[in-house]
C-alpha cells in the first residue's frame, strides 16, 4: 500500500482545526460564555464526526486495497502461469532457470529448467548477441513465435503466432498477379504464309498456351494477335518459377519441329493488391525482356526488384529495315532541330563506342549540323591507342574530339547528346553531361537491364544486332547524302563491326554483312582495320598465363584469373575469355582479373548454352546472351571467383534476380 494513504495525513488539517477551534471558544467567552458554550458543543459534535468518518473511510479504503491487491496478485500469478503467453528466465550462460507451465506444455518436456536455450533453437543466437534487436520471429517445433527479450533481466516472453503467419502466408499466396504473354516475330513471320497456314500456326501457338494455362490454373485471354493476358495468383507463380515457365521451352520447340523461329516473352506484375498498378509492372517487365531480344520472363515487384527466367536464344534478327528507316528520319529531325549535337559512350570506350559516335558526328555533318565526340583523353583502352593515332592523322576528324568540361562550357539547350553503345547512366562516360541534357537519343545493341537512360525523346535498341556500329551504319543509309564517309570513318565503323562479332564470328547476321558490304563500298580499309587490330607478343604471353589458371565450375564452364595485385587491361581480359571459348570442351568461359580503373573485372563469353549476361547482372553486370561483362570493387580475385561460382550455381538451379 502507498506510504502516501498509510500516513493519513488528511488528520493533520483536522488537528489543526481543532486547535483552533479551541482558540476561538476561549475568545468567545471573553464576550458571553452561553455563546462559548453552544459553539464548543457544536464544534465538538462536527469534529467528532468528522474525525470517525474519516477513520471509516481510510478502514474500508484499506480493506478495498487490500482485496484488490490480493485479486490483482492472483490474476497476475494465473497470468504467469495459465495464459498462452511463453515465458523464459535465463541465466547468464543461457541456460534456463525458469519456464512458466505453457511454455512448458507447448515443447512437450517434462521440465524446462537447466536446458539451454540453443537447445531449443538457434534462432536465439542472433536476439542475444544483437545489442539493438529486441524481438523476432522463431520457429519452435511447428509453432512460430514472436519473441520479446528483454536483456537486462535475461528474461524472454513468447508469443505464438503460428495462425497469423498462417493467414499471411494465404493472403500472400492468394494476391492477384497478372501477366502479359508475347509472341515474337509473330507478325512477321505470319506476312509470308497463307490463310491456311498462319492459320494452322495461330491455332497451334494458341493450343500450347490454353494448355499451359489450364495444367496450372491460370485464366488465359488472347487480346491480339501476337498478345495473351493471363491472370492467376502468387501460389500458382512459385510454381511456375520451380518449372523455371517451361511454357517458353515448349513454345520454342514445337515451332523448330516446323522451322519457325517463335518464340514468348512475358511480363510479369507481381506484389501489389492495386490491379492498375499490376497492369503496369507487367507492361514494365515485358517492355524489359523485349529490350533485352525477348524469349524471355521478368516478373517484376513495385519495389522494382526483378527476377529474371530464360534468356536461352540469341534475339533474332528483323528482316525488313522499316524501323531503321523510321528511327533514321527521327533522328534527322531531331538533328535538324539542334544546334549542335554531342556524342558519348561508355567509360574506357571500345572499338565500337568510337566508330559508333564517329558515324553519328557524321550524322550530324549530312544535316549540316556540328557533331562533337565527348572523350577522357586519359582513360581509353590500348586496343584503341592505334585508331585514335589515325584518328590525329586526320586533323578534320580529330578536331571533333572534345572533353567532358568543354562539352559541359559549351551546351544549350538546344543541344542534343546521343548516347551510344550503352544504355546505363553509371557508365556513360561523364554523367554530369547526361544530367544536364534536356534532349537526348539512346542508341544501343546491348540487352537492355533495369538500370536505364530515362527521360530519352529517341530510344533505338536492337540485341539483334552485332554492334552500334552496325546500327548506326544503317541509320546513316537514310540520311541526307551532303557528304559521304571518308576512308577513316568508315574504317572505323568498320573496326568496331570486326571487334564486336570476332570477325564475323559471333552475333553476325545477315545485316551485319550489309552494313559491313556499305561501309566497304565507302572506301572502309579493311588492311588498315588489321594494322589498328593488330597486338605486340607481350599481350600474347599474358594471355596464355592467364589460360594455364583455368578450373571448371561445372561441365562445360570454364573459370580462368589473373595474378593478385596484377593489373589487366579489359580488353585483355575479353581476348582471354575469347581464346578459352575456342577450347575443346568450353561452353562458357569466365576471366576474373583486376583492371586498370580499380576493382575485380569479369569478362565472361558462351556459346549460346549459357545464359552470361544473367549471371553477371547478378555480379552488378550485363551484356549479352554469349559476351558479358562486370566490375566489382572492394573485393579479391579469390572472393569474386567464389561470388561467381554461387551465382553459376544458382543460375544452373533457377532463376536469377536483379
Amino acid at each position: 500500500m502507498s506510504a502516501f494513504f498509510r500516513k493519513r495525513k488528511l488528520r493533520y488539517p483536522l488537528i489543526a482545526l481543532l486547535v483552533l477551534g479551541m482558540a476561538a471558544s476561549i475568545l468567545i467567552s471573553l464576550w458571553s460564555e452561553w455563546a462559548a458554550g453552544i459553539f464548543i458543543l457544536l464544534f465538538v459534535l462536527v469534529f467528532t464526526i468528522t474525525w470517525v468518518t474519516e477513520k471509516r473511510v481510510y478502514e474500508a479504503t484499506e480493506k478495498h486495497i487490500e482485496a484488490l491487491s490480493y485479486r490483482m496478485k492472483k490474476v497476475g500469478e494465473e497470468a504467469l502461469l495459465e495464459m498462452p503467453i511463453g515465458i523464459l528466465l535465463v541465466n547468464e550462460h543461457y541456460h534456463i532457470e525458469w519456464a512458466n507451465p505453457y511454455m512448458t506444455t507447448t515443447l512437450k518436456y517434462d521440465s524446462l529448467i537447466g536446458e539451454s536455450l540453443y537447445t531449443l533453437s538457434d534462432d536465439f543466437h542472433p536476439l542475444v548477441k544483437s545489442e539493438e534487436t529486441t524481438e523476432m520471429t522463431i520457429a519452435l517445433g511447428d509453432r512460430k513465435y514472436r519473441v520479446y527479450y528483454k536483456a537486462d533481466d535475461r528474461l524472454f516472453y513468447l508469443f505464438d503466432i503460428t495462425e497469423q503467419v498462417e493467414i499471411e502466408t494465404l493472403y500472400y499466396a492468394d494476391r492477384t498477379v497478372i501477366g502479359i504473354l508475347f509472341i515474337d516475330n509473330y507478325d512477321e513471320l505470319a506476312q509470308g504464309m497463307d490463310d491456311q497456314t498462319r492459320s494452322n500456326l495461330s491455332s497451334l501457338v494458341t493450343s500450347l498456351v490454353n494448355q499451359w494455362g489450364a495444367k496450372h490454373g491460370i485464366f488465359v485471354k488472347r487480346i491480339s494477335s501476337e498478345r495473351f493476358m493471363a491472370v492467376f495468383n502468387e501460389s500458382i507463380l512459385k510454381e511456375l518459377e520451380l518449372s523455371k515457365f517451361a511454357i517458353l521451352d515448349d513454345i520454342r520447340e514445337v515451332t523448330s519441329k516446323d522451322n519457325l523461329a517463335l518464340t514468348l516473352s512475358i511480363g510479369v506484375g507481381a506484389g501489389s493488391a492495386s490491379l492498375v498498378e499490376l497492369g503496369g509492372l507487367a507492361q514494365s517487365g515485358l517492355d524489359l525482356v523485349l529490350g533485352r531480344g525477348g524469349d524471355q520472363v521478368a516478373i517484376k515487384h513495385p519495389s522494382g526488384k526483378v527476377k529474371f527466367y530464360g534468356g536461352k536464344t540469341n534475339p533474332v534478327e528483323k528482316r525488313t529495315r522499316v524501323r531503321a528507316r523510321v528511327i533514321s528520319h527521327a533522328l534527322r529531325d531531331l538533328i535538324q532541330e539542334s544546334d549542335q549535337v554531342f556524342i558519348m559512350g561508355h567509360k574506357m570506350p571500345d572499338m565500337d563506342s568510337i566508330g559508333a559516335a564517329v558515324g553519328v558526328a557524321k550524322m550530324a555533318a549530312m544535316n549540316k549540323v556540328k557533331g562533337r565526340i565527348i572523350l577522357d583523353f586519359d582513360e581509353y583502352d590500348r586496343s584503341v591507342m592505334r585508331l585514335m593515332e589515325a584518328i590525329e592523322g586526320d586533323p578534320e576528324l580529330f578536331a571533333q574530339f572534345i572533353t567532358p568540361e568543354e562539352a559541359l562550357a559549351n551546351m544549350t539547350e538546344h543541344s542534343l547528346l546521343v548516347v551510344v553503345d550503352t544504355h546505363k547512366p553509371s557508365m556513360v562516360i561523364d554523367e554530369r553531361v547526361l544530367q544536364r541534357m534536356e534532349r537526348v537519343v539512346l542508341i544501343d545493341h546491348h540487352r537492355r537491364g533495369e538500370e536505364f537512360i530515362t527521360n530519352t525523346m529517341l530510344v533505338y535498341m536492337e540485341p539483334y544486332a552485332s554492334s552500334t556500329a552496325e546500327l548506326v551504319t544503317e541509320l546513316i543509309e537514310y540520311q541526307p547524302k551532303h557528304e559521304k564517309l571518308s576512308m577513316l570513318e568508315a574504317t572505323a565503323m568498320l573496326a568496331g563491326i570486326i571487334v564486336d562479332t570476332k570477325s564475323f564470328t559471333l552475333r553476325t547476321g545477315a545485316r551485319t554483312f550489309e552494313a559491313a558490304s556499305y561501309l566497304r563500298s565507302n572506301g572502309a580499309d579493311t588492311v588498315l582495320v588489321q594494322r589498328i587490330l593488330k597486338e605486340d607478343l607481350e599481350t600474347y604471353v599474358e594471355r596464355a598465363k592467364i589460360v594455364q589458371t583455368v578450373e571448371f565450375a561445372g561441365e562445360g564452364i570454364a573459370i580462368a584469373r589473373g595474378e593478385s595485385d596484377r593489373v589487366y587491361s579489359p580488353v585483355l581480359i575479353a581476348q582471354t575469355a575469347d581464346i578459352l571459348l575456342t577450347m575443346k570442351d568450353v561452353n562458357a568461359s569466365f576471366v576474373v582479373a583486376e583492371r586498370t580503373e580499380g576493382g575485380i573485372g569479369i569478362s565472361a563469353r558462351s556459346l549460346g548454352e549459357v545464359n552470361v549476361q544473367i549471371i553477371m547482372e547478378n555480379l552488378g553486370g550485363g551484356g549479352h546472351l554469349t559476351n558479358a561483362a562486370t566490375q566489382m570493387p572492394n573485393t579479391t580475385i579469390e572472393q569474386a571467383v567464389e561470388q561467381l561460382k554461387v551465382v553459376i550455381l544458382e543460375d544452373t538451379e533457377g532463376g536469377t534476380n536483379e
